[in-house]
């Protein structure tokens, strides 16, 4: 209801901007876009090795030691880059430009390893994104989005917060179902992230009808997109809009582009894909009680990193089961040992391991009585202090007047 209420208001907001509009401004009829600087997306940016440190990319990925393309980026006349991303097959537009060539170009010299890590990790997010954009009805090349969105790290954290594979922001999240407190966040959760996103991005075109106007949406917010259509005149193109959007969201367009056509062409620019092992079968199990990682390491044959990559949107070693009941996933045979064990689970160590008291008893005593002693002693020697202070007081007033009286017996006797 609360989602509803929302994208009404935003189509009431962008229907009030377009009756309010001046007509088409010349510079953002006639302005050229300035390729002079580009502005990479965070993910672009992400180092090699904070990737591979990751526990699915150190069991299930390794590099390719078969690939005999030699490690060097060819070079293409620029008719060559427009007849292969028009050859795409895409719903969505994914014109060549210049600001294109220039992200295309890093993802072929500088992302090169990136690329064969991102080509690699695909095969395990890239199918649970097709599976919800075609639920919902939306272009497939869509789920190259959390390509330049988080490199398709599912435990991604950019500067200003966003999370997860398709980098939600805290309230985002929440409005799309998405729970995060201090145990959860589901924004690192692959499958629920996923089917939110696709909804988010539903949604997004329903207020635009323009997909490169969705993912700039989908970057700075529709409020940014909705002022830069205002400045730009009323006109409803991502490249004229162009110079009026934030900086990141200027490289977001033309790196969806270009990730489109690198995870197409990679291999005319010579890079080899990692290589992937099947992973171990999975499966679920309901949790209805708190419990602690090293619970379950202790009687099912899974490792512990293993759960948590399976499971990134605990953020704790602690599954909340208690708030409500949760969903855990494991390999086959964890999952079986947890069914035959479970009692045993729950009961292991939780004095140890489960720390957080539900009730507690409050330390009985007489401070009371204590308190009042106190302060009649405090009162005492208050009042002792400031007796003994007057009596010196008034024994130093007494030698003062017996000082004054001398010297006023001495003036006398000089007379």
């Amino acid at each position: 209801m609360k989602t509803t209420h929302f994208f009404f208001q935003t189509l009431l907001n962008v229907a009030f901007c377009l009756l309010t509009l001046s007509p088409l401004s010349s510079f953002a009829q006639n302005s050229k876009i300035d390729s002079s600087k580009i502005y990479l997306p965070e993910a672009m940016t992400i180092n090699m090795d904070s990737l591979l440190n990751e526990w699915k990319a150190q069991n299930y990925i390794y590099p390719d030691t078969t690939c005999a393309q030699p490690n060097i980026n060819p070079t293409f006349d620029t008719a060559v880059y427009i007849k292969r991303l028009s050859r795409i097959p895409a719903v969505m537009e994914l014109p060549y430009n210049e600001i294109v060539r220039k992200y295309i170009d890093q993802y072929t010299n500088k992302q090169r390893s990136s690329v064969a890590y991102m080509l690699g990790a695909g095969n395990f997010y890239i199918p649970i994104f097709e599976e919800a954009l075609d639920y919902y009805g939306l272009p497939l090349e869509l789920k190259y989005l959390p390509v330049i969105e988080s490199a398709l790290n599912p435990v991604a954290k950019s500067k200003v917060g966003a999370t997860g594979l398709w980098q939600f922001m805290l309230q985002t999240g929440q409005r799309y179902g998405l729970e995060v407190n201090s145990l959860v966040d589901d924004r690192c959760d692959p499958l629920k992230s996923t089917w939110a996103a696709a909804r988010f991005l539903k949604d997004l075109y329903k207020i635009y009808g323009d997909w490169n106007l969705v993912i700039a949406a989908y970057n700075c917010g529709p409020g940014n997109v909705n002022k830069a259509i205002h400045r730009a005149g009323g006109v409803k193109d991502y490249w004229q809009i162009y110079p009026y959007l934030p900086n990141e969201t200027r490289g977001y367009v033309p790196a969806f582009i270009a990730a489109n056509y690198i995870m197409n062409y990679y291999c005319e620019h010579n890079i080899c894909p990692m290589k992937t092992k099947i992973p171990i079968a999975t499966d679920t199990v309901v949790v209805s009680r708190d419990v602690h990682i090293d619970q379950i390491t202790a009687y099912c044959k899974i490792e512990k990193e293993s759960i948590r990559s399976l499971n990134p949107q605990f953020k704790t070693n602690i599954i909340p089961g208690n708030s409500e009941p949760r969903v855990l996933r494991m390999t086959q045979q964890a999952i079986l040992e947890f069914v035959e064990n479970e009692d045993s689970i729950y009961a292991y160590k939780a004095d140890e391991l489960l720390t957080r008291r539900s009730t507690v008893v409050a330390k009985q005593g007489t401070t009371s009585s204590k308190s009042s002693s106190y302060k009649k002693s405090s009162s005492y020697k208050k009042k002792s202090s400031y007796s003994s202070y007057k009596k010196n007081y008034s024994k130093g007033k007494s030698t003062y007047s017996k000082g004054k009286s001398t010297y006023y017996k001495g003036k006398k006797r000089k007379r």
